[in-house]
């Protein structure tokens, strides 16, 4: 069995032992509201079903995962804006951009998916808004359909082209950066919950806190340099700074978008608009994570 396979069914028994305790306590308590603990161990589950197709099969099966992903982090982000007729024309062509996308990632031209949403789609997105549809609003909805480009397909987009940029280690980053940003998302969430004060943004996410990040960020950086010999071909500097640039941007990412869906009437905290944040909670940090990580190894080494 080879670090891979390990790694992976070690995960599986960790999420099976938390499920069965969360179910145990949730028994014995249940005048208590364990609702925010249960979305976050679905996140984690449906962090882990993104692993297997993205590590287990064949860099075509995780592209087109990766792509799905991302065509319904898109789609639950606009189903949070206030819409009008103008800018749902807008969001179809949003979502025309994301096989396009993910094409550049399968001919293997890094030029061109490097520079497609941020660079041509950023420059001709606003015409379908401006043809015929007045100029109420246009900056709002205009915006509104990039932001979510950038973070929902050109950011994960990154996670789907580490395969292709390098066949042999491909699988093994894509794990070793998917467990870092979920153990990192995970120990910053017990710590703010258990003992955080300082709370970063408190009308946003109340578990964001300064504590927790304070404990995440030691965390995450001994567990990058421990298992970067098994999954990566790093040197010991960079399992080092893996694990911090993982872990800050992680936090970046987690509170970016926490205030992206506070703007849009919708926070972590609002309990009945809780099974409309499956995908971006799923996402979130994973929008910052793989591209800072993906370009810090592309530029340091050469297999990429």
């Amino acid at each position: 069995m080879d670090s891979l396979h390990f790694t992976l069914i070690a995960i599986l028994i960790a999420l099976m032992a938390i499920h069965l305790i969360y179910y145990g306590i949730r028994r014995k308590r249940p005048e208590k509201d364990y609702s925010a603990f249960g979305l976050r161990l679905r996140t984690w589950w449906g962090m882990f079903l993104i692993l297997c197709l993205a590590t287990l099969f064949n860099r075509v099966v995780s592209l087109l995962a990766i792509m799905v992903l991302s065509f319904f982090a898109l789609k639950e982000y606009f189903a949070m804006i206030r819409s009008r007729k103008p800018d749902r024309r807008l969001f179809l062509w949003a979502y025309l951009t994301i096989p396009v996308q993910f094409y550049w990632i399968y001919i293997e031209w890094y030029g061109m998916f490097i520079v497609f949403i941020p660079v041509y789609v950023f420059l001709l997105l606003p015409l379908p808004r401006l043809i015929n549809k007045g100029t109420v609003g246009f900056v709002r909805s205009v915006s509104r359909a990039q932001w979510g480009l950038m973070l929902m397909v050109f950011g994960l987009s990154h996670l789907a082209y580490f395969q292709f940029a390098t066949p042999q280690y491909g699988a093994g980053l894509v794990l070793f950066l998917v467990v870092l940003t979920t153990l990192n998302d995970i120990v910053q969430y017990l710590a703010s919950t258990s003992f955080g004060k300082h709370k970063v943004v408190p009308t946003a996410n109340p578990y964001l806190t300064w504590e927790g990040l304070a404990v995440a960020f030691p965390v995450t950086t001994a567990a990058s340099y421990l298992i970067y010999p098994f999954l990566t071909p790093l040197d010991p500097a960079f399992g080092l700074l893996s694990g911090m640039l993982i872990s800050l941007s992680g936090f970046f990412g987690s509170l970016t978008v926490s205030v992206l869906k506070r703007d849009l009437l919708i926070g972590d905290d609002d309990k009945s608009q809780a099974p409309k944040q499956s995908y971006l909670s799923l996402v979130d940090t994973l929008t910052y994570t793989s591209p800072v990580f993906f370009h810090v190894i592309r530029y340091f080494y050469d297999f990429m």
